[in-house]
């Protein structure tokens, strides 16, 4: 017998969001690990707000909205909002029940800049990677580091002169048609004027030259996962400095190892991090010139096993850069540019935990 294609709306729903995520869907597992962050992070929330005044969104709310932004690759806060609105699992995810409101974008991202003020990124995914400590998941001895690029949100035209020299023609105020072929640029004498943190960098001879920001990660070896982050102007030394700053908060009384490719092979990098407790093995780089690392460390097995497990950071930036939204940021400035890599980073580490723990539930 055929159906009778009626079109009505209920008046009432019995389902919830709950009710409607599959059990094996691989947002389950990570929403525990999620709360046991957010749950930590609890008193700095107190912190942050007034006892007094008109509540604000729940700024545990605020993060598993940003966490779905970076895992589903939302381009925009405005299309975040627009999935709240109708998609079930996200609302399940934030927790926002059938009929609650969605917030104003604009609302939203108010929100968001004032936890920027309070690092809460740093703070989350600190909070995450104790967690993953406390679980057993992190080697506390041999680490990797590298550094990647990331494109800024400004355009070739907006690096002007810093004392205004330059001169458009055609196109309106706001889009004037710059000639700069045949000029000599620079960071000492140009700078972009939609973000002035951006530095002008290319990555290898024949490479085009291109506004980025640099992005380092510190790795423990046994499973992959990111200890430290930090995200700094691109420039020819920004590599080691980073690498040594993020050693600094993991060097301790007892000696570790890190890995590193040829970049790091230099004698200041190699000399600093042997004063500060740790074994540096780095790729050696032969060409033109003697290597900063010699037998004395190159004839062990460790480092081996080091060099082996090094190239595993280059799948945190490769998720980074496809999944998580840093191949281009879409932000402007280095403080808020440098504060979702560090979220992206936990939601890295949550997803790499998800696999480790199968049984999280």
């Amino acid at each position: 017998m055929r159906g009778t294609d009626t079109i009505q709306s209920n008046m009432f729903s019995y389902i919830t969001p709950e009710q409607r995520v599959p059990q094996d869907h691989p947002l389950r597992r990570i929403r525990p690990l999620c709360e046991i962050a957010l749950k930590a992070l609890s008193k700095d929330f107190d912190r942050m707000y007034s006892d007094i005044g008109r509540p604000s969104i729940a700024p545990e709310k605020l993060l598993r909205a940003l966490m779905l932004q970076i895992l589903y690759t939302v381009r925009s806060e405005r299309m975040l909002m627009e999935q709240l609105n109708y998609n079930l699992l996200f609302r399940w995810f934030v927790g926002l029940n059938m009929d609650d409101a969605v917030w104003d974008p604009t609302v939203f991202t108010k929100n968001r800049d004032r936890m920027l003020k309070s690092d809460v990124a740093g703070l989350f995914f600190q909070a995450v990677v104790e967690e993953a400590r406390v679980m057993g998941l992190l080697s506390d001895e041999h680490f990797s580091v590298d550094g990647t690029l990331i494109e800024a949100w400004a355009s070739q035209k907006s690096f002007q002169r810093k004392d205004g020299a330059d001169s458009g023609e055609g196109g309106t105020a706001g889009n004037i048609s710059v000639d700069f072929h045949g000029e000599r640029r620079t960071n000492d004498t140009h700078e972009s004027k939609t973000d002035p943190d951006a530095r002008l960098y290319r990555k290898g001879k024949g490479k085009e030259a291109k506004l980025y920001y640099a992005g380092h990660v510190l790795m423990e070896n046994r499973n992959g996962l990111a200890v430290k982050g930090k995200l700094t102007k691109a420039t020819g030394t920004a590599e080691r400095e980073a690498a040594l700053d993020m050693l600094a908060g993991v060097a301790g009384d007892n000696r570790i190892t890190i890995g590193a490719d040829k970049a790091y092979d230099t004698r200041g990098f190699v000399e600093q991090a042997r004063t500060m407790n740790t074994t540096p093995h780095v790729n050696q780089n032969t060409k033109g010139r003697s290597s900063a690392i010699d037998a004395r460390i190159t004839r062990h097995e460790g480092y081996r096993m080091s060099l082996r497990c090094r190239p595993r950071i280059e799948e945190i930036f490769g998720w980074l850069k496809t999944v998580g939204g840093q191949r281009k940021t879409r932000f402007r400035g280095e403080e808020l540019v440098g504060w979702m890599f560090e979220l992206s980073l936990a939601a890295y580490n949550l997803v790499r935990m998800r696999k480790l723990l199968p049984d999280a539930a």
